[in-house]
């Protein structure tokens, strides 16, 4: 009699069990194009197949099975989410160097969960944050509140604290010493400092490195110049320690030499890339380092002055328009990052037009920003591309990116994870 008690009770445990099994979602999506990103064409009409977070099928017209929810987004192209690798969302507009003396981090975490949500409601469903900007390792509570469905933002790869010497790039520079303002970075003055500083910060969470490896910068007439701060050797260190946990480096670099020794040294990529020489662009095009330029801080700033009247802005934008050519020209591998922070976050699908300006054909923006912005991240088979067994990520804009880059800044629709975020 007890094991038939038993086997009842077992039987209505599995029952409940099976009965709480959360439904999968199943969604057609449909509109009048689709971009094949890697092809860089666009079909019509448009069809992708979601069924719970991941894409099952793609085409002009996809299998649609009993029950599923069509959501028909009339005349727009369906593509991947876009991808920002250089983001600051621990930065908003305004002085950059007060802010982190005068908001707490509490404060600034409160506005990075913002930064996110409008983020990924201008259709960027996955970003690299280069740094908190002195708060730390905040940013990995913001990337696993958003992994959690708590917050609404993209899925997301951090740094903590970005990494620089003593009386560097971001240490505190104009202030007085006396008053013993705190960095906004992480302090390493050697190979040794530095593995301690990745090590504490990937106890605390991160899942890459920032160094910044050069700065400031000097631009007089043609001549661009600008102090590295760790040898090739030192950098060397920082990427075989992140070798050894299977994560990766970016640097803050903006000229020689030590757009050299980053090169040299295998980084992942090197962001602002102002001035590579040709041996440089030689070896980021052997090695597949990424170049991220990020114009579209510059032109902020040269409209919303910070120094002057913008004009020693707008010359470093023509400079580096110049030889963002040149790196075309030698077969430089490039990723898509705008520096959004100092400037709205949900705005940034700007850089992508400025590639453009600047002599990039859309389709080649599109494969830098998706297909390269996801091997950079590391999600090159489930992100960037609309592919069965891909995450369901996926945007809509008006009208045909190909043609005119520019809609990429009215994303209609947002899906991440196959949930559906903005339909407007």
């Amino acid at each position: 009699m007890r094991l038939s008690i038993l086997t009842v009770a077992l039987a209505g445990c599995t029952f409940a069990t099976a009965a709480q099994q959360p439904e999968t979602h199943v969604t057609v999506l449909h509109a009048a194009r689709i971009l094949d990103v890697a092809a860089g064409k666009v079909l019509s009409p448009g069809e992708v197949l979601v069924e719970g977070e991941r894409i099952r099928e793609v085409g002009s017209h996809v299998t649609r099975p009993v029950g599923a929810v069509v959501i028909d987004l009339g005349d727009t192209t369906l593509m991947p989410g876009l991808i920002d690798v250089h983001t600051h969302l621990f930065l908003h507009p305004g002085n950059e160097g007060l802010q982190t003396v005068e908001e707490s981090v509490p404060q600034r975490t409160l506005q990075a969960a913002a930064a996110a949500k409008a983020d990924v409601m201008a259709g960027f469903t996955a970003e690299r944050d280069m740094g908190t900007e002195g708060a730390g390792c905040a940013d990995v509570a913001v990337r696993d509140a958003i992994s959690s469905g708590l917050i609404p933002g993209p899925r997301m790869r951090v740094s903590c604290n970005a990494i620089d010497i003593v009386g560097g790039h971001e240490d505190a520079i104009g202030f007085n010493p006396a008053q013993q303002v705190l960095s906004n970075a992480d302090y390493a003055n050697s190979a040794d400092q530095i593995v301690a500083v990745m090590r504490e910060q990937r106890k605390g969470g991160a899942d890459f490195t920032k160094i910044y490896e050069t700065g400031r910068d000097r631009l007089e007439g043609d001549t661009f110049t600008t102090p590295y701060q760790y040898t090739e050797a030192q950098l060397a260190a920082a990427v075989a320690e992140a070798d050894r946990t299977g994560s990766f480096v970016g640097v803050h670099c903006t000229g020689e030499p030590g757009a050299s020794y980053a090169a040299e040294a295998g980084v992942a990529a090197i962001d602002h890339a102002y001035n590579l020489s040709p041996a440089t662009m030689k070896i980021m095009r052997e090695k597949q380092i990424y170049a991220v330029p990020t114009f579209a801080v510059v032109e902020y700033f040269a409209d919303h002055p910070q120094r002057g009247d913008g004009s020693e802005d707008r010359r470093e934008l023509a400079y580096h328009a110049k030889q963002f050519k040149k790196q075309m020209a030698a077969g430089v591998p490039f990723a898509v990052g705008s520096d959004v922070g100092p400037f709205p976050h949900g705005t940034q699908a700007r850089e992508l037009e400025l590639m453009v300006k600047f002599g990039m054909p859309p389709a080649d923006v599109l494969r830098a920003d998706l297909i390269n912005g996801a091997r950079l991240l590391r999600w090159a088979d489930e992100i960037g591309q609309l592919k069965p067994g891909f995450y369901a990520d996926v945007i809509a804009v008006p009208g045909n990116p190909l043609d005119d880059i520019g809609v990429l800044k009215k994303a209609v629709f947002v899906m991440k994870n196959g949930e559906v975020l903005r339909k407007d």
